[in-house]
């Protein structure tokens, strides 16, 4: 190729006939860099993000949570719950969770639940009868049932309260009827003072609502 030309010229001349060759795939290159340049320009930054908690699998109603059962996730900051919990390890689960959803204070046994009820009072019941506390489940109404060891009679302290939580794990307190499983129930204040009474000194059962 451009023969009688000195070396240089003719390595000169060859780049140039590339270039011309080569013109339409360098303008699009050239035109497709600056469209993209373009739309990053005007892209709108990325949205600030906060950490949150979630489930790493299904998780139970009365689950002790450990470092296992969470990971952190990055979330945009106007999409987090704002009650999303902070430390959790050790807590106790008042509500299924499933996997990858944020942990909320709300799902956890504790002052907070009370902002799952407003307006109820929220109290730890224990059943002497642990197979039967097994069998509920967080959103159950049921009805608390109390009876006289003494004297066999039996009367109804409360109806319709909501189970919160059947945590587990929770060791037996000094007070009423040792042994049995612990739940947690939202009720009036009325009935709180009838639940409490009774759960002195007699045994406490359930019966279901429809």
């Amino acid at each position: 190729m451009f023969p009688g030309l000195p070396p240089a010229r003719r390595r000169i001349r060859a780049v140039r006939h590339q270039l011309r060759r080569r013109r339409r795939l360098i303008a699009a290159l050239l035109a497709a860099g600056a469209v993209l340049a373009g739309l990053r320009a005007v892209a709108p930054p990325p949205p600030d993000t906060v950490a949150v908690l979630v489930a790493a699998r299904d998780l139970p109603s009365g689950t002790v949570l450990d470092d296992r059962d969470l990971v952190a996730r990055d979330v945009p900051a106007g999409l987090a719950p704002a009650d999303a919990a902070g430390a959790a390890a050790g807590r106790v689960l008042a509500a299924p969770v499933g996997r990858g959803e944020v942990l909320t204070d709300v799902r956890l046994v504790g002052p907070e639940l009370a902002d799952a009820v407003p307006g109820e009072t929220v109290l730890p019941v224990r059943l002497p009868d642990a197979g039967m506390a097994a069998l509920l489940r967080a959103g159950d109404e049921v009805d608390l049932v109390a009876t006289d060891p003494g004297t066999g009679d039996t009367t109804v302290v409360a109806r319709g309260v909501t189970v919160l939580a059947t945590p587990t794990g929770v060791p037996d307190g000094p007070t009423g009827v040792a042994g049995g499983a612990l739940v947690v129930v939202s009720a009036s204040a009325t009935e709180a003072i009838a639940i409490a009474g009774a759960a002195l000194g007699e045994f406490l059962t359930v019966s279901w609502t429809r």
